[in-house]
């Protein structure tokens, strides 16, 4: 009988995003009366499906102990590394102690405050086999390549492009080897999705809601605010 797939999720949140010009790591901002990474854990953590979330987070962070998911039975604390995808590949070396190889993980950025449930179950339901999958938005706008002058050298076919978002989910052994053979071969790795397609996977990219912003400069703190307000006004 084959076995059931199993849910977790993993949240970088080493970095100390430099772009915001803050004094302490975005994902610690204050949003809407909660740090930025309880809104982003509030929503996974409402997923029924997914076991536990590995947030993967710098040695020697002090913050994280007053967040209110600091504690949750569901959370586990992971080691970050340099970079994104080493933080990535810690928690998965460590969820793989309790998942098993088929299991599928989710990776979120810790400052997405504002994904839809919606649009977590819909990743779930249609990116679930072995190439996994990304939310994303096709792009609406024309779209220039420049040259290296900053001068519009052509134009895309935008109706090949997509922004990618996040959660991206995969299974768990197979995005472990695809990001440990894309560190080791030296490949530039901008998400997950990137470390599979270098290594010959295709994801599938899921619509999602424009409003799943990553919260990067210090504008985009207000627009989440926005975004989350409006979704609770009657």
């Amino acid at each position: 009988m084959k076995s059931p797939i199993n849910y977790w999720a993993v949240v970088p949140a080493a970095g100390v995003g430099r772009r915001m010009g803050a004094e302490i790591p975005k994902q610690y901002l204050r949003l809407e009366g909660r740090r930025v990474i309880d809104w982003t854990l509030a929503v996974l953590l409402a997923e029924p499906r997914i076991q536990k979330v590995a947030v993967a987070l710098g040695a020697e962070d002090a913050w994280w102990p007053e967040c209110e998911h600091a504690d949750h039975p569901r959370v586990m604390r992971v080691t970050g590394g340099a970079e994104r995808a080493h933080s990535v590949l810690n928690a998965l070396r460590v969820l793989e102690e309790q998942a098993a190889p088929h299991d599928r993980v989710l990776v979120h950025d810790a400052a997405r405050p504002c994904l839809r449930p919606e649009d977590l179950s819909r990743l779930i339901e249609q990116a679930s086999d072995g190439q996994g999958g990304l939310l994303a938005l096709p792009v609406r706008d024309t779209m220039k390549q420049a040259d290296d002058q900053g001068r519009s050298r052509s134009t895309l076919d935008r109706s090949r492009i997509w922004h990618a978002f996040t959660p991206q989910l995969f299974p768990l052994a197979t995005l472990r080897d695809a990001l440990e053979r894309a560190l080791a071969a030296g490949v530039e790795i901008t998400d997950e999705a990137s470390a599979m397609e270098w290594a010959g996977h295709r994801p599938l990219l899921v619509e999602g809601h424009p409003d799943n912003i990553k919260i990067t400069r210090p504008g985009d703190l207000e627009l989440a605010a926005f975004h989350l307000r409006s979704r609770s006004a009657p």
